[in-house]
């Protein structure tokens, strides 16, 4: 990253580059909090008799809105504060649970620049917790093309996610 600015800029980001690891130890108050941050009254989110008893899980587990902040904490952090998230799509193929270690890890698998001359990057990411995937997420993140960009600033046609 650039001193001046705390943020990546295109140039420095290459295919099949890989983002450094995040690993998180979750809690009960990690997934209750993410659904109250969402306004996810859904009991298997928050109550451990309800999640266990009359959904047959293990425990309260992780809702998709806590699951979308978590990928994209992680691609900010990685980008720095001028990184802009065009779009993300994720995959949930398992729970994350109280107790469990969920890691995060990205490869970039594309870099270019847009017709507006936009900066982006294509970053593959895993959520996964003990080896097992529990998610697969693909998101496309805008990046400065220079220190003096910032694609935060970008509206109507400058905007192409």
């Amino acid at each position: 990253m650039s001193a001046a600015t705390d943020s990546l800029t295109v140039d420095q980001v290459t295919v099949g580059q890989a983002l450094p690891p995040l690993s998180c130890d979750v809690t009960a108050t990690t997934i209750v909090l993410g659904a109250l941050a969402a306004r996810d009254w859904r009991p298997m989110h928050h109550d451990h008799d309800f999640a266990v008893n009359r959904n047959g899980t293990r425990d309260i587990f992780m809702n998709t809105p806590n699951q979308a902040a978590w990928f994209e904490r992680y691609l900010t952090d990685w980008s720095g504060p001028k990184g802009r998230l065009g779009r993300m799509t994720f995959r949930m193929k398992g729970s994350v649970f109280p107790g469990d270690t969920m890691v995060l890890a990205g490869t970039v698998t594309e870099v270019g620049t847009d017709g507006a001359g936009c900066g982006w990057a294509t970053v593959d990411v895993e959520l996964t917790v003990g080896g097992d995937i529990k998610t697969t997420c693909s998101a496309r993140l805008a990046l400065p093309m220079t220190d003096d960009d910032n694609p935060w600033t970008r509206t109507g046609d400058q905007w192409q996610p």
